[in-house]
C-alpha cells in the first residue's frame, strides 16, 4: 500500500491536499512499496538506494518550538531584524555533546512575529548564518496552539491537574486540537524542506510537537527520529482522560527512540502503551523497547543536566563577583536560604512559604538570623491561574513580614524582577540551603545550578572569606515530585504538600553537622560534573544511533490514515503470505500437510464464543475432503472440549493439550505422545497457584489433564503481568527438581510435562506420513504464539532432512508481524480463514474436475 504523506485529520476533514515546500526547490518523493525507498530529484533525477550514504559528517536536525535565538528590531532607522544565539537555550547546549563531526540544523519558531513581507528574508538570513529553519505561525493560530491546546490542556493535565471545571483548564475544546495539528505539520513540513533521509538523524522536543514523528515517518518510512519530553508523563489514570489519547500515543511510537528524565515518566508512558493500545514492552540487555508494528521502539530513560562551560564562565565574570560581594555585606551575620522558581501553580511557592512561616513560628531563635530570598520569575503560561498564585505568593510574602520583622530586618525577601543569569548566581553562591518544593515538574536544573555555584572559584572564595583548599557544602531541600531527585541522593527529600515535613527539612539543613554537609556536597557535585548537558546529548545520539542501525535492510509499508498512521517494518526474509502464490502451490502438490492452531489463528483470541462458528467448520471439512491432505488442529485445550467442537469433523485430525495427546481421526481414540508415570508434581504446583488466583482479581486456573495453566487475561494487565513474573519464579523454584516444563505464555503461566510440545505434532504427522511412503510436498503450518513456535521450528528443520520431498513448498506462517522462525506472517485471523477458504476452493474445484471428467469421455464417443 502506497502512503500519501499529506494526509493528517485536518487535510482529510477539508478535502484539500497541502503543499509541501515554501517556495524554492520541489521536495523529493518517496514510495513506500515495499522492499522500495527511492528519492527522485527533480535535477538529477536520481535514485537513491538502501545503502549507507558515502557522506562522512553526521546531521542532526534539531526540532523545537522555539529556535535558540534572540530576536529584537534593528534600531538604526533601518527595517529588519537583529539576531543573536540565546545561550540559555537547552536546544542550543546540547550541540556541545554531538562532537565537532556533526553538523547541526535547527527546526523552529520565533519568539517575535515576523511581517510576511520580511519572512523570505529573515529565513535565508537565518539558514545561512544560523543554520536555522524558522518556521512561520501566523498569530491566531500560533495562540490556538500555544496558550491553548499546549498550555490549557496538555500542560495542565501532564502536570496532573484535570480538567474538572471550566475554571481547572477548561473543556476539551477540538479546534484547539485542530489547531496543534495544524501547527506540527507547519513544523513537519519545514524539516522536510531541509532533511536528507537516508543520512539525516531528527530529534525532536518537548510536548510541544508530539504527532511531529507521524507527518515525517509518513513522508519519510525510514527517517531516523528521536522525541525527547522534557515534562512529566502522568500515569495511565490520568493521561487516559485526554479525548485525544490514542492519536498522541500512536505519534509517539512513530519515533525510533522516546526519551524521558525519570523511570516514573517512562512507566507511566509504557502502561499507557499497554493499557490503552495493548502493546507491552520488552527489557532486553539494559534496553527497553515495544514493538510496534515489526518496528522496535526504544525507550531512554536519563535525566538532562547543566551547561558547566557557560555556568563555570559566569562564575568568572566580575559583575558576578561584585555582586556577590554586595550580597555578602547585606546578608551580614545572617543565614541565606534561596527558592528560585516561576511564577506558576507548578512550583509550590506558597507552600514553600507557608513551611518558612512555621519555621519562624516555631523556633522563634532564628528570627533575625534566618532569611529566605525568593526569586520569582515571570510565568511562562497566562491566565486567571497565575493571577491568583501571584496575589497569594505577595500577600503570604507581606503577612510573613508583618509578623516576623522588624527594623534592619526582612525575613523574606521576594525579587519578582528579571535577574541576569550573574545575579541569580551570586544568590546561589551566598546561599546556605537551595529549597525546590514544586508539587510537579519534569526535571528542574535549579539544584544542579545552585551545586556548581556552591562549589565556587578561587576568586569568589576571596570574596566570600573562605578557604581555597578547604572542602565546599551545600544543602539542598527538594520535593520528591520533581525530575532531578532521584538523581540527588543526598538532597532531603519532601512532600512539599506538608508543610510540618518541609519546615522540619529547612530546620535539618541548617543544623546537619559541617562534615555531613560536605559529604552531601561533593557527591551531588561529582554527579552533576559528569552528567552534564553534552553526556546526555551524546547518550541520546547513540542510543538513537543503535536504534535506527537496521533501518536500510527492512521492508517497509506505510499503513493507516490520518494520525493512525504506521509503518509496517519487516525483515528482508519475513514477507506477507499472497494467497495466490500459496494456492498455486497447493494445486501442484499431492501429498500435503497441514497444521493448524485454534485460538488466536481459527477464531480471535480473547473472543467471547470460544467454540468454532460455521465458517470454521465449513472450510475445515472442505480440506478434509481432499484425499491428498492431512489436516490436524493442535490446540492447548483439553480433549473432552476438542471432541465437542469438532465432531462434525469425522477426518480431522487433533492435538489436545499442546501435544500430549493426539488422535488421527473422529473414529480413532486419543493416544499420549510422551509417556509420563505420574502426576504428582500438581499437588505442589496448584497451591501455588490457588494462592496467586485468591490475591489477583480476575484470574482463574485451567486444569487440564497433563497440564496446570494460570490464566490472567481479566486481571489489571499491570498488576497481572507482576503477579505472573512472581508466580513463574515461584514455580520454577518449588519445582526445580521435578520433570516438569515451567513457561509463560499470552495471560498465562503454565507448568506441563517436560518435552511436551506442539513440535512433537509436528514430527509425529511428517513421520507417519514417510512411513506411509506420502512424503510431504506440502506442508502449511500456522500460529499465532510461543507454543507455536515449536511447530515452526520442526517443519523449517525438515526442510533439510529426508522427512520431506526434496521439492517440498513449505509454509510456516505466525499472525501478525513479530519476531518469529516462521517466514511468512498474515494479519489476523480473517486473513487466515480467507486464505484457507481459497485452498479449499482449490480442492473443491479439483475435486468437480476429477467427477465429471469420465462424463466428458463418453460424450466425445458418441
Amino acid at each position: 500500500m502506497v502512503s500519501r504523506s499529506y494526509s493528517n485529520l485536518l487535510d482529510l476533514t477539508s478535502g484539500d491536499s497541502p503543499t509541501f515546500g515554501r517556495g524554492g526547490r520541489k521536495l523529493s518523493r518517496v514510495a513506500t512499496v515495499a522492499g522500495v525507498l527511492s528519492e527522485l530529484d527533480d535535477e538529477s533525477r536520481s535514485n537513491a538506494s538502501d545503502a549507507p550514504s558515502s557522506v562522512t559528517q553526521e546531521r542532526m536536525i534539531i526540532v523545537g518550538n522555539q529556535l535558540p535565538l534572540r530576536s529584537h528590531r534593528r534600531n538604526d532607522g533601518e527595517e529588519g531584524w537583529n539576531f543573536s544565539w540565546d545561550e540559555d537555550s537547552l536546544l542550543l547546549q546540547l550541540k556541545d555533546g554531538l562532537g565537532e563531526d556533526v553538523e547541526v540544523l535547527y527546526v523552529g519558531s520565533l519568539k517575535e512575529e515576523i511581517e510576511p513581507s520580511q519572512q523570505d528574508d529573515v529565513a535565508q538570513t537565518l539558514l545561512e548564518t544560523f543554520k536555522c529553519v524558522p518556521a512561520f505561525i501566523p498569530p491566531e493560530l500560533f495562540s490556538k496552539f500555544y496558550h491553548g491546546f499546549c498550555k490549557q490542556h496538555l500542560w495542565p493535565l501532564f502536570h496532573y491537574m484535570l480538567p474538572l471545571s471550566p475554571d481547572l483548564g477548561g473543556r476539551f475544546d477540538r479546534s484547539l486540537w485542530q489547531a496543534y495539528v495544524s501547527v506540527n505539520k507547519i513544523f513537519a513540513d519545514k524539516v522536510m524542506e531541509v532533511i536528507n533521509p537516508d543520512d539525516d538523524f531528527v530529534w525532536v522536543h518537548d510536548y510541544h510537537l508530539m504527532v511531529l514523528p507521524t507527518f515525517l515517518r509518513k513522508r519519510f518510512n525510514r527517517v531516523k527520529l528521536g522525541f525527547f519530553l522534557h515534562s512529566p508523563f502522568p500515569s495511565s489514570e490520568i493521561y487516559r482522560t485526554l479525548p485525544v489519547r490514542d492519536e498522541i500515543l500512536r505519534a509517539l511510537l512513530n519515533s525510533d527512540l522516546i526519551g524521558f528524565h525519570t523511570f516514573d515518566y517512562a512507566r507511566h508512558f509504557l502502561s499507557c502503551c499497554s493499557r490503552m493500545l495493548g502493546i507491552s514492552y520488552q527489557s532486553k540487555r539494559g534496553y527497553i523497547g515495544l514493538e510496534y508494528y515489526g518496528r522496535t521502539v526504544s525507550i531512554k530513560i536519563l535525566p538532562v543536566g547543566i551547561h558547566m562551560v557557560q555556568l563555570q564562565s559566569v562564575l568568572d565574570l566580575p559583575e558576578t563577583e561584585t555582586r556577590v560581594a554586595e550580597l555578602r555585606d547585606k546578608f551580614h551575620g545572617q543565614t541565606v536560604l534561596l527558592g528560585v522558581d516561576d511564577m506558576d501553580i507548578f512550583k509550590g511557592i506558597s507552600l514553600k512559604l507557608l513551611a518558612f512561616e512555621l519555621l519562624l513560628s516555631q523556633h522563634p531563635d532564628q528570627r533575625g538570623k534566618l532569611v529566605l530570598v525568593q526569586i520569582a520569575n515571570p510565568a511562562r503560561g497566562r491566565g486567571k491561574d497565575v493571577q491568583e498564585v501571584q496575589a497569594e505568593t505577595y500577600a503570604t510574602v507581606k503577612r510573613i513580614n508583618q509578623k516576623f520583622g522588624r527594623t534592619g530586618y526582612e525575613p523574606v525577601i521576594l525579587v519578582d524582577k528579571p535577574l541576569q543569569f550573574y545575579e541569580r548566581i551570586a544568590y546561589y553562591a551566598v546561599a546556605e540551603c537551595c529549597l525546590v518544593t514544586a508539587v510537579r515538574d519534569g526535571m528542574n536544573l535549579i539544584p544542579y545550578e545552585y551545586v556548581i555555584c556552591r562549589q565556587g572559584t578561587e576568586k569568589l572564595d576571596a570574596t566570600l572569606g573562605l578557604n581555597p583548599t578547604a572542602p565546599k557544602k551545600s544543602m539542598l531541600v527538594v520535593s520528591e515530585f520533581i525530575g532531578c531527585s532521584p538523581s540527588l541522593s543526598g538532597a532531603i527529600r519532601v512532600n512539599p504538600w506538608n508543610i510540618d515535613a518541609v519546615s522540619e527539612a529547612m530546620d535539618s539543613a541548617l543544623i546537619v553537622s559541617e562534615a555531613e554537609k560536605q559529604m552531601r556536597h561533593e557527591k551531588h557535585y561529582k554527579y552533576v560534573c559528569t552528567h552534564d548537558v553534552a553526556y546526555w546529548a551524546l547518550s541520546f545520539l547513540q542510543d538513537l544511533e543503535r536504534a535506527c542501525r537496521d533501518h536500510v535492510r527492512r521492508r517497509c509499508w506505510g499503513i493507516g490514515f490520518g494520525l493512525g498512521f504506521r509503518v509496517v517494518a519487516l525483515d528482508p526474509s519475513f514477507r506477507k503470505l499472497s494467497v495466490e502464490h500459496i494456492v498455486s502451490a497447493y494445486k501442484r502438490t499431492k501429498h500435503r500437510a497441514i497444521l493448524l492452531d485454534y485460538d488466536g489463528t481459527m477464531i480471535v483470541r480473547n473472543s467471547i464464543s470460544k467454540g468454532p462458528n460455521a465458517e470454521v467448520i465449513s472450510i475445515l471439512n472442505n480440506l478434509c475432503r481432499d484425499p491428498k491432505n492431512i489436516v490436524f488442529i493442535v490446540s492447548g485445550k483439553d480433549t473432552k472440549t476438542l471432541t465437542q467442537w469438532f465432531s462434525s469433523c469425522e477426518t480431522l485430525g487433533l492435538a489436545a493439550e499442546h501435544g500430549y495427546f493426539v488422535r488421527p481421526n473422529h473414529d480413532a481414540k486419543w493416544e499420549t505422545c510422551v509417556a509420563v508415570v505420574d502426576f504428582y508434581w500438581k499437588q505442589i504446583a496448584e497451591p501455588v497457584m490457588s494462592l496467586y488466583t485468591e490475591t489477583t482479581d480476575g484470574s482463574f486456573i485451567d486444569s487440564k489433564e497433563s497440564t496446570l495453566v494460570w490464566n490472567y487475561q481479566y486481571a489489571d494487565p499491570d498488576f497481572g503481568s507482576c503477579q505472573a513474573k512472581e508466580l513463574l519464579d515461584h514455580l520454577e523454584s518449588v519445582l526445580a527438581n521435578e520433570p516438569v516444563t515451567v513457561k509463560s505464555g499470552q495471560n498465562i503461566v503454565e507448568v506441563k510435562p517436560q518435552g511436551v510440545n506442539k513440535g512433537l505434532v509436528a514430527e509425529r504427522l511428517l513421520e507417519t506420513m514417510q512411513k506411509k511412503g506420502t512424503v510431504p510436498d506440502f506442508v502449511l503450518c500456522i500460529g499465532d504464539d510461543r507454543s507455536d513456535e515449536d511447530m515452526f521450528e520442526v517443519i523449517m528443520s525438515a526442510v533439510a532432512s529426508a522427512s520431506l520431498s526434496p521439492v517440498a513448498e513449505v509454509f510456516a506462517c505466525t499472525v501478525g508481524q513479530k519476531p518469529s522462525k516462521a517466514k511468512y506472517y498474515l494479519e489476523d485471523t480473517t486473513e487466515i480463514l480467507r486464505m484457507l477458504q481459497g485452498l479449499a476452493s482449490a480442492s473443491e474445484h479439483s475435486a468437480k474436475h476429477v467427477s465429471i471428467s469420465p462424463q466428458r469421455v463418453i460424450i466425445d464417443r458418441e
